[in-house]
This record gives C-alpha cells, structure tokens and sequence, in this order.
C-alpha cells in the first residue's frame, strides 16, 4: 500500500494478477477499482478489511514457503493467547 493510514490505496499489482485480485475484492464486498496504469485502488474503511486486502493479495502473489511461514506465524500467535 501506498501509505500506513487508511482509506483510498494504491496497489502495485503485476497485471496478470490484478483481475484475479480486483475480482477476490469484490466478492468480498471491498470497493475497488483497476487503473489503466495497471495498478489497483481499494478503498480501506477499517482494520478487518486491511487484513482481508493483505491476505487476498498474498494468496495470488506470495510464494508456497510465504504462505506456510505466515501460516506458522499465525498458529504460533493463536497458541499465545
């Protein structure tokens, strides 16, 4: 994301992923649209929906050992509660 504060945001997406994500958002009910510089715009109303852009994003982009790191990470922090 362009900046660390909520609202409109800019993605930089590789355009062979950017409709596959555009489409994800959507279903999501996450209002976002595809500029014709390739990149994505998403508008961001609150922290649930942050997570859900992030994770969304990852699933196309990150690779299989990004994804089970992030997943470890995420069993380790829920094992802390």
């Amino acid at each position: 994301m362009t900046n660390d504060t909520l609202g409109e945001q800019v993605l930089q997406i590789p355009l062979s992923d950017r409709w596959r994500i555009y489409h994800r958002l959507q279903e999501l009910k996450i209002k976002s649209s595809c500029l014709p510089d390739g990149s994505l715009r998403v508008q961001v109303n609150n922290l649930l929906e942050a997570i859900l852009i992030r994770s969304t994003v990852m699933q196309f982009l990150a690779s299989r050992h990004e994804l089970v790191e992030w997943l470890e990470r995420c069993w380790k922090f829920s094992g802390e509660r």
